[in-house]
């Protein structure tokens, strides 16, 4: 006698979940990138942008006038890791049709293109007070209080 079949939802859980391959470095094409997880994807205001990224002018002067501000679901900007340099850098990833990433290390005015960012200002909800704070210690020497 056979066991009932489990139910969909059930089994689809104990499938581990989909990963999304380590980036190769633009630095160090040998080793891959790690990310944290946060993307600011590129928003778009203007038919020129979209022209410039291959779309023909009739298409994208269309696309503006029915979306103010167009997403792009295939770039953002991410905080990556690099081993080798042993630092965070932020890249600019584009997500290619064969599912492969092409990452370049991001310009200073692709932030103009994130909604709500920006990267130069400081947190607003953290205090002046704080902020001081954090300075001072983190200036002071290890071991001294």
């Amino acid at each position: 006698m056979q066991s009932p079949e489990a139910p969909a939802a059930s089994r689809s859980s104990r499938r581990s979940p989909r990963r999304r391959r380590f980036l190769p470095c633009p630095c160090h094409p040998e080793l891959g990138l790690q990310g944290n997880g946060k993307k600011y994807y590129l928003h778009l205001l203007s038919p020129r942008e979209l022209q410039e990224r291959g779309m023909p002018s009739r298409k994208a002067r269309l696309l503006i006038q029915a979306y103010p501000v167009f997403v792009l679901s295939n770039e953002w900007l991410e905080e990556l890791f690099c081993q080798q340099c042993e630092q965070l850098r932020w890249c600019h990833v584009v997500r290619e049709d064969g599912g492969e990433h092409r990452v370049t290390w991001a310009p200073r005015d692709l932030w103009q293109q994130v909604a709500h960012v920006e990267p130069t200002a400081p947190n607003p909800s953290v205090s002046e007070y704080t902020r001081r704070e954090a300075r001072l210690r983190h200036r002071r020497r290890p071991g001294s209080l």
